[in-house]
């Protein structure tokens, strides 16, 4: 996915919070985490990359699995933290309903920090 259309999901998502609705919101930020993440991993998960191919699909393992490699080759543990804050937005903000629209609100910074790592990494 280009860069720009992970861009459009994030937006998308911010226009939902504008909207209040915390649980389209939180799957949009968590689409455009999970595309970043995919993204970072053609460069930075190279064994996870590779492993993708021979599957042809993503599972969330596997984007766990990115999340730790991506993290050591760039050198940076925040990435991790952004996973999680997406994983929480999709689990707890979508499928179970349970986050409001101001913690929604306040963990979009960290989705918006990984898609911008995305763009910076598909730059190199």
């Amino acid at each position: 996915m280009q860069i720009k259309n992970i861009r459009e999901i994030l937006a998308e998502g911010k226009s939902y919070i504008e909207l209040g609705d915390s649980i389209q919101a939180s799957e949009k930020l968590y689409k455009a985490a999970e595309e970043a993440v995919k993204t970072l991993s053609q460069v930075y998960a190279n064994g996870v990359w590779k492993e993708i191919a021979e599957k042809g699909r993503w599972t969330s393992p596997l984007l766990f699995r990115a999340v730790i490699e991506i993290a050591r080759n760039l050198k940076n543990e925040e990435i991790r933290h952004y996973w999680n804050t997406a994983w929480t937005l999709h689990v707890e903000g979508f499928h179970e309903g349970r986050l409001e629209i101001d913690y929604v609100k306040e963990e979009a910074r960290d989705i918006e920090e990984l898609v911008k790592l995305a763009e910076i990494g598909i730059d190199k």
